[in-house]
């Protein structure tokens, strides 16, 4: 059983974010919380979706979320 590291995708993040304020030399950044969200969120539905073998049902209460949310935010990154 492999283990979850929190601090591993924060730091990603933080890495990421990092190397995105030192490209923009001054320029106004896009809305960072929505950028950054949509690209965890995606990458996560998309694992749990295969993880459930395509049960919506189960991939909602993996992620703890309802299958109505689950269906939502699947629409949202036209996510089949």
């Amino acid at each position: 059983m492999s283990s979850f590291n929190e601090n591993e995708i924060a730091s990603c993040i933080r890495k990421s974010l990092d190397a995105y304020f030192k490209d923009l030399e001054g320029e106004k950044p896009c809305p960072i919380y929505e950028m950054v969200i949509n690209s965890v969120e995606k990458p996560l539905l998309e694992l749990a979706i295969q993880y459930a073998k395509g049960n919506q049902s189960k991939a909602a209460e993996l992620l703890g979320i309802s299958r109505n949310t689950l269906r939502s935010r699947l629409a949202k990154h036209r996510i089949e």
